[in-house]
């Protein structure tokens, strides 16, 4: 095991040093300790390697706020130890990773397995949503909560010192780190590029998962052009700890068979040597589903200016429901002035680098006040506490505001981003 500088992540080895390397990434929330159990089955025949997120297992708090980023700091441990060729298996976000491996860096991946995965994780508001429950309250709610997204009730009830082991696991890591992976999260979203990931590829999920489950499983299936779906019975999100036997013997299947041609990337051949070995004695197959593709929605038309920046920085900081309400309305009367404040104001003036999304935050809750536009002030507290501003450091924007736009103005500012905050920053039951 090592600790490692801010462009790598902390990692360990098991298995034969001369072994093919095969990496295992975790979910959000956990640790490599996640793959404990299907580990000594693993090492058999491969080499290895786990690695933990930014934050998480007592790793160095250095946040990443993009799959992509995470996806460079995994190359870059393995560049610095010699690892050029691997196959790779992740849970939620980290089979985000292995598909970004995929579609960025395929002459690197052998072979794939998505555990948990989602080619969009529930929408962008949720995790924003989920990273300003944190901020204002830490993690300890969202980790006494984790047995109930990760495990079925029944496991949790008859197994409950793995269950404390997840709400331990939740509450130790850093929050900073923990709010950059909801980002990441939030942004990721790969369904249009499916059918590029060119990798043999096992798409593995509960089958009571409520988190990404096997609805979301079976659109992976229909996009990438060479899967197949493995169902576990009775499992929900965390199915390599909820069903760990079902798990290993479905991996070392996957990596044994599925990858016995040299790869191909359209370029470049690799050698024979490169690709995984077929142990001696391979587990009998695992029946799976055949998913018919479904085709892809036709794409917008792209537009030549700052629109497609605007909305994108719209979304972002006041959430797709919101924008999504405010564009369905818009109509031959109202759709330029929706064009021009989403070119002009989000496309222009909040995508210049002259001051970062919290100070502007700050500015426009006072220009609010001063102005009385109660209605966008709630609008743009939410857009507030997702932008990082604490409810405390709200509450000191709008005392100063209170000074130089008047007590009256300001009383009415408080009333409306108390009741703002109290929505926004309560943990769901």
């Amino acid at each position: 095991m090592s600790e490692t500088p801010s462009n790598t992540l902390q990692y360990r080895f098991d298995g034969p040093e001369d072994a093919p390397v095969l990496i295992l990434g975790p979910s959000l929330g956990t640790t490599w300790h996640m793959w404990d159990r299907q580990v000594p089955e693993l090492t058999k025949h491969w080499r290895v390697f786990r690695f933990d997120l930014p934050g998480h297992g007592g790793a160095p708090a250095h946040p990443a706020g993009a799959v992509a980023e995470l996806t460079t700091r995994l190359l870059a441990t393995l560049d610095s130890l010699g690892v050029q060729r691997f196959g790779y298996a992740g849970c939620a976000l980290g089979g985000a990773i292995g598909i970004e491996l995929a579609l960025r860096h395929p002459e690197r991946l052998a072979s794939l397995a998505l555990v948990a995965t989602s080619p969009r994780f529930g929408t962008a508001d949720e995790f924003r949503q989920r990273g300003v429950i944190v901020r204002t309250n830490g993690l300890d709610p969202i980790a006494r909560t984790a047995p109930d997204r990760w495990f079925t009730g029944g496991f949790a009830a008859a197994q409950p010192a793995i269950t404390e082991w997840a709400v331990q696991m939740v509450r130790t890591t850093d929050p900073g780190c923990y709010i950059a992976a909801c980002e990441a999260l939030a942004a990721f979203d790969v369904r249009a590029e499916l059918g590029r990931v060119g990798a043999p590829t096992l798409v593995l999920v509960g089958s009571d998962d409520q988190v990404t489950g096997p609805a979301e499983a079976r659109t992976l299936v229909a996009g990438i052009p060479d899967a197949r779906l493995a169902v576990v019975p009775g499992a929900s999100h965390l199915v390599p700890v909820e069903q760990p036997a079902a798990v290993g013997d479905l991996l070392v299947h996957h990596f044994s068979t599925a990858w016995q041609q040299p790869y191909d990337t359209g370029q470049t051949v690799l050698p024979t040597a490169a690709v995984l070995p077929v142990p001696a004695a391979a587990p009998a197959p695992v029946p799976r589903a055949e998913i018919a593709p479904v085709a892809e929605p036709a794409q917008p038309a792209v537009r030549t200016d700052r629109y497609e920046t605007g909305l994108k920085i719209r979304r972002e900081v006041l959430g797709d429901a919101y924008v999504d309400g405010e564009l369905a309305q818009s109509d031959g009367f109202s759709g330029d002035f929706q064009e021009f404040i989403t070119r002009y104001a989000w496309g222009d003036v909040w995508d210049r680098p002259g001051l970062d999304r919290r100070t502007r935050s700050c500015i426009t809750l006072t220009a609010l006040v001063a102005g009385g536009h109660l209605e966008e002030l709630a609008l743009h507290t939410r857009a507030a506490l997702r932008n990082g501003l604490t409810p405390d450091e709200i509450k000191e924007v709008l005392l100063q505001a209170a000074v130089y736009c008047g007590v009256p103005a300001a009383r009415s500012a408080f009333r409306v981003a108390r009741q703002v905050i109290q929505e926004e920053t309560t943990p769901a039951e």
